[in-house]
């Protein structure tokens, strides 16, 4: 075994700059914002992929957004537009809900921070 994997496998914890990355992962407001995170990230993203995809899928196989919405226009254009609204929607609900994040991470930052200075 090479000195370099000697040293990191003798070496317990991720420091690197002085924080111990190791211990902010393991600590519970660090699984508290990983949860969070994923709670609110993956319905989000599972939303906007089938907004998304299905207005190809519609159009290609069903004729219900051929018919006219209003005069000329057909709901297949009404629905295209839609997810430019839908997308600017959950662009600025990410934007607010990450700042809820960023003070998790704020708190994060000065356990941390607490926590070297004790040792």
């Amino acid at each position: 075994m090479s000195n370099l994997a000697k040293s990191r496998s003798s070496n317990t914890t991720n420091r690197i700059g002085g924080i111990d990355y190791s211990a902010i992962v393991r600590s519970g407001k660090f699984r508290e914002l990983m949860a969070a995170k994923k709670k609110f990230i993956i319905p989000l993203c599972i939303f906007y992929f089938v907004f998304y995809f299905a207005l190809p899928i519609m159009t290609s196989y069903s004729k219900v957004l051929n018919t006219p919405a209003f005069g000329p226009i057909t709901w297949a254009w009404v629905f295209a537009f839609a997810q430019f609204i839908m997308t600017w929607s959950l662009c600025s609900l990410y934007t607010k809900k990450a700042a809820g994040f960023d003070k998790i991470v704020e708190d994060i930052v000065e356990e941390n921070n607490a926590r070297e200075m004790k040792v």
